[in-house]
């Protein structure tokens, strides 16, 4: 795939050529792709600087790396390539390389070592996944460690349980139990007290009519449901009257003789049946 102008310059003398094998320095595919790409750079210009600094025609297709010229220059190539599929930028190569061409054209450092010049980079070496820790074996036992103790283990062991309980039930709640108990029960005197005005005027006055006709006139005063303790609206019931009472006392009469009536009629059917039999 190279130009044939350019393959033609192998023929003359001090030029050699040299194809590097990538494909088996990586891999995972993508990787390759990726470390390929870094090595040409963004409009091929990591690949142009290399030509200029090692005066080489470098070419990248496939799985290979196609270099000409000088053997330094191949030399420098083949570290440059290596390196990138290695994970190492071209970048940091070629600013060696820059660095030795400046220490070449000085006379007076050209036999000297270049080492003390040169940058030293370091190594970033991120770690992905995390350390292998070693456990220590503990000593096998069959039996089940021992259970931890609870917190009211811990208060009886101390003893704080039983004053606890003590400082929770103080007298005073029985006391409150026993207020509540007399206000939800309310006194019968309560309920069936006349008021003060009203007995008052009573006492006052003096009954002028007969005892008959104050009886039906008399009047029950209680407080109201619907109005609480207070009072103020009363139920007023006359007392009933003699007529009344009369009927009601023979209606009762009437009452028990039919009972009676009826037991013995019951009584004397159960006789007839025992005696058929």
């Amino acid at each position: 795939s190279i130009p044939v102008a350019q393959s033609l310059k192998i023929l003359d003398d001090g030029m050699y050529c040299d194809i590097i094998k990538v494909g088996g320095l990586v891999r995972n595919k993508e990787r390759f792709v990726k470390r390929r790409q870094r090595l040409v750079g963004p409009d091929g210009s990591t690949l142009k600087a290399l030509e200029l600094l090692t005066n080489c025609y470098i070419l990248v297709q496939g799985n290979t790396v196609a270099a000409m010229g000088s053997i330094i220059g191949l030399k420098q190539v083949r570290r440059v390539v290596e390196d990138c599929f290695r994970n190492i930028h071209p970048v940091y190569n070629i600013k060696i390389l820059m660095i030795k061409r400046e220490l070449a054209k000085d006379p007076l450092l050209k036999n000297e070592n270049w080492d003390r010049f040169l940058p030293k980079f370091k190594k970033k070496s991120v770690q992905t996944k995390k350390p292998f820790k070693v456990r220590e074996k503990k000593d096998y036992s069959p039996f089940p460690p021992p259970q931890t103790p609870s917190k009211i283990d811990l208060q009886l062991d101390s003893g704080e349980y039983f004053t606890k309980n003590k400082e929770q039930k103080p007298n005073n709640i029985k006391n409150e139990q026993s207020t509540k108990k007399r206000e939800t029960i309310a006194s019968p005197e309560d309920h069936f007290s006349k008021p003060n005005d009203i007995m008052d005027k009573k006492e006052a006055a003096p009954s002028s009519t007969p005892p008959s006709e104050q009886r039906k006139k008399s009047v029950s005063f209680a407080p109201s449901v619907r109005g609480g303790d207070d009072g103020d609206k009363l139920h007023t019931r006359t007392a009933p009257s003699r007529t009344t009472l009369d009927k009601l006392m023979r209606r009762a009469a009437v009452a028990k003789r039919n009972m009676k009536k009826n037991r013995f009629s019951g009584a004397s059917k159960k006789k007839m049946k025992k005696s058929h039999h």
